[in-house]
């Protein structure tokens, strides 16, 4: 018994005297102690936490080569391989994590709206309740600086760049056909339900080398990825109605929606400045398939609508007025797959398909032009560290474009042309540390129709000047073909160019965010013609050059008064362009000076309600005079509109919502048409374009059948 117990003394200090004590310091990338850091090493029990001064100390048993792990949360997790005999009094230093909430954010020129991103201006719910958007997304990012009010066109403006000059993505693939068709003198609408998007990024300038065929900016549409539960949701409107089901299983999902929309009984209570033959109506409808596999996510959208309408609109140089008659069918397809190869790689590929026709008839002129476009796109990712994310990728876009015309003198002639462009596009993000990033990257583009190659390079940095706040500048190149209204008359021009240079500053705290960003755009190889409207018999060159500054304020609280939310944007604008038939450089007819937007939202518990108002200035736009000498030499009044809307929870599930806009009646005036020829006295008569309607009012009825029971439609509305 005593041998026993001497070999079991003899074994006990023979472990004791086995046993490593590992020791050190762990600080920060300033060199401050870390207390709490958690030491250890991996695949054993053995370890220990840092006091107060960053110390730590421990014993193990294990020998030879290990592997030592120190974390502690915010910074990035440090390793450490090596004979655990040599692991006494080191100084390990944990670097910042990058990825953290506090981390510097690459925003500039970006705004986002979704539960994704770091800094969000918009939420998805706002694209939907803004009293002045009327349920699409981008009347509500109308509503932000950057963007220009052209009250009679609808589609987005920005920074001195028409509409054509932004393009929309779903799930990262080109739309090619965004918006309805329209009239003179009426907005158009974005054609896709906000519903059915989780995400919105809207990047008025200096966006991803990903991008291209966009002189201006681009929005960003993501499709959600996962319906939460089982639903249908029922609408009963003034101007129609609205239909959507989503039908969950284990592995995939599907979500439908259908909308039928007549202005007859609208026109029948409103007086409407259009003498309708047979109003606007549209059917449309929409589906996003899901699908997962074992490393990704398969998405299938589709979206249909045709709509048509037939009017005579007052015109002074046709005493019976301007007969106008249009009807379109749209169909568009959009298929992505993201999904993980490895620990560092992740990869996304997707495709798109468009096919529009339009039959457009203006007096006795018939028009009939078709469309059909492809989108196919490859993009990898690698996450080489958490400081360096490479990105790569190439894509091919695709255009068809062909249109007959005819009249009571010319025979069904017959124009077109070919539009495809290959691209391949690589971009890195660089994280310094957590007040520090880059993103750099270049664009390569071949454009067949010019049989032309550009080199678009693109950079950002971002640093962060306080907890809250940070600088940001951005530069790009960015290069666009010219539009279907010159390309089918002529193919012979350069690619259009423009140069971004963007300093931004941002504040973001507790439901509080200010951005404050200036900016400077150049134009070069813009398209011009020497006729009033293209044709034939123009002459065409791409000598067309202009340019685009100003800043930009914004400022989102919904912190300061309890249950109500307001953001305030303003854009002031200096810009000038000689393009299209532009005998001089002059600021277009497209641009205010000035534009400020107001938005507000209370919810009100007693009502079981939210209300809110939307209110929109605008300084005059420029138009020709032709009694006086000049081009562009006139200005029109200031724009004003206050909109209000109003949604009522009857139950949970059921919503009652009602909107007005421009509920002061102000009496806008979108520009002048002036007649073809002098009067006696040698004065050109006019007529103001005004509003098809100076006040639009909107109810609705929406009910949500869920599986909870307490899912409502209020983020559609």
């Amino acid at each position: 018994m005593k041998t026993i117990l001497a070999i079991l003394i003899s074994l006990f200090f023979f472990q004791l005297n086995a046993q490593t004590v590992i020791s050190g310091l762990v600080v920060s990338s300033k060199n401050q102690p870390i207390s709490g850091a958690n030491i250890y090493l991996e695949g054993t029990y053995d370890g220990g936490t840092t006091d107060d001064t960053g110390k730590f100390s421990f014993s193990t048993s294990e020998t030879g080569t290990q592997t030592l792990v120190v974390s502690y949360l915010s910074y990035e997790t440090f390793t450490m391989a090596g004979d655990v005999s040599y692991m006494k009094d080191i100084t390990v230093k944990l670097r910042d994590d990058v990825n953290t909430l506090d981390a510097v954010v690459l925003s500039a020129g970006t705004f986002s709206a979704g539960d994704n991103s770091k800094v969000n201006v918009l939420k998805p719910l706002d694209v939907v309740t803004t009293a002045s958007a009327l349920g699409d997304f981008v009347g509500a990012l109308q509503t932000l600086p950057g963007t220009t009010t052209v009250a009679e066109d609808g589609r987005l403006f920005v920074r001195g760049g028409d509409a054509n000059e932004t393009q929309i993505f779903i799930d990262g693939i080109r739309v090619f056909t965004p918006y309805t068709p329209t009239t003179n003198n009426a907005p158009t609408r974005g054609r896709y339900s906000p519903f059915l998007f989780d995400g919105i990024t809207f990047s008025t300038g200096g966006y991803s080398a990903e991008f291209g065929q966009a002189l201006s900016s681009v929005l960003l549409l993501n499709t959600i990825d996962e319906p939460d539960q089982e639903k249908t949701d029922i609408g009963i409107m003034t101007v129609g109605a609205t239909l959507g089901n989503t039908q969950k299983w284990e592995k995939s999902s599907i979500s439908v929606n259908a909308s039928y929309i007549n202005l007859a009984p609208y026109n029948a209570i409103f007086s409407n400045r259009n003498d309708f033959i047979k109003p606007f109506q549209t059917a449309s409808g929409e589906a996003v398939f899901r699908r997962k596999t074992n490393s990704g996510l398969f998405k299938l959208y589709s979206a249909f609508d045709t709509s048509n309408f037939e009017l005579i609109q007052e015109d002074i140089n046709l005493p019976e007025g301007q007969y106008v008659k249009l009807n379109n069918n749209n169909l568009y397809l959009n298929g992505s797959y993201a999904g993980v190869l490895s620990d560092t790689w992740n990869m996304q590929t997707g495709f798109s398909y468009t096919h529009a026709k339009n039959k457009i008839n203006f007096g006795e002129s018939a028009v009939r032009d078709y469309e059909n476009s492809t989108h196919v796109k490859l993009k990898f990712k690698n996450r080489i560290s958490n400081r360096f994310k490479l990105y790569f990728g190439a894509e091919y876009l695709a255009t068809d474009f062909e249109e007959d015309y005819k009249d009571d003198t010319i025979d069904n002639v017959a124009y077109g042309f070919d539009n495809n462009i290959a691209a391949a596009f690589a971009e890195a993000d660089i994280f310094i540390s957590k007040n520090v990033a880059f993103k750099t990257g270049l664009r390569a583009e071949y454009s067949e129709i010019f049989e032309d190659f550009t080199l678009a390079p693109r950079v950002s940095m971002a640093y962060k000047i306080a907890s809250k706040s940070q600088l940001s500048l951005a530069y790009g190149d960015f290069y666009q073909n010219p539009t279907s209204n010159v390309l089918k008359f002529n193919q012979d021009f350069k690619p259009q160019n423009t140069q971004h240079y963007i300093l931004n500053y941002q504040y973001n705290a507790d439901r509080q965010l200010f951005r404050a960003e200036a900016y400077y755009k150049s134009y070069s190889d813009l398209a011009k013609y020497d006729t009033t409207f293209p044709s034939f018999e123009s002459d065409f060159n791409s000598n067309g050059s202009g340019f685009a500054k100003g800043i930009d304020f914004f400022w989102r609280d919904s912190k300061s008064i309890k249950n109500v939310d307001y953001w305030l944007s303003y854009s002031y604008l200096d810009t000038k362009r000689d393009d299209k038939n532009y005998p001089v450089k002059a600021q277009p007819n497209f641009a205010n000076t000035h534009n400020f937007s107001a938005v507000g939202k209370y919810w009100i518990d007693d009502w079981k309600s939210q209300v809110g108002f939307s209110y929109a200035h605008a300084s005059g736009r420029t138009f020709t005079n032709p009694n006086k000498p000049g081009f562009l030499n006139e200005k029109t009044k200031a724009f004003n509109s206050l909109s209000v809307n109003w949604a009522y929870l009857i139950s949970p599930q059921k919503i009652l919502y009602a909107s007005v806009n421009n509920v002061l009646g102000f009496k806008n005036i979108n520009g002048y048409q002036y007649a073809n020829t002098p009067d006696m006295n040698g004065n050109f008569n006019r007529r103001s374009l005004r509003p098809a309607l100076d006040q639009f009012f909107f109810v609705g009825f929406f009910w949500t059948i869920s599986e909870d029971k307490k899912s409502n439609q209020l983020d559609n509305l």
